[in-house]
């Protein structure tokens, strides 16, 4: 069993940065590869970024990349979502999840793919 608990959402200017984390309790954070998906009001839940266990692979939702980094610190069972250049559709919910793989470069970026989910933290992006 894994506690999934995300922070550093906010109200934040187009152009701006935050940088959300997501603290891990229960099982140590590397037997998972972790992702982070959002939700707008209306909309589906869909992917943002996930890193593999070990932190040396990533992907992206072709909507983000270039202004968003994932990273992790397994050593502090955390991970995170470094945003910038946000923009008026980056606002939404977002959701950090862990997702039981073998594979060690694993990357998964389907909703059905992550066991365990936080709670979800605002990002609210003004124009």
């Amino acid at each position: 069993q894994v506690e999934l608990v995300e922070s550093g959402g906010g109200l934040v200017q187009a152009g701006g940065s935050l940088r959300l984390s997501c603290a891990a309790s229960g099982r140590t954070l590397s037997l998972y590869a972790m992702g982070w998906f959002r939700q707008a009001p209306g909309k589906e839940r869909e992917f943002v970024a996930a890193v593999s266990r070990g932190g040396g692979m990533t992907s992206y939702a072709d909507s983000v990349k270039g202004r968003f980094t994932i990273s992790r610190d397994n050593a502090k069972n955390t991970v995170y979502l470094q945003m910038n250049s946000l923009k008026p559709e980056d606002t939404a919910v977002y959701y950090c999840a862990a997702a039981s793989v073998l594979v060690l470069t694993s990357t998964p970026r389907k909703r059905g793919e992550y066991d365990y989910w936080g709670q979800g933290t605002q990002v609210t992006v003004s124009s």
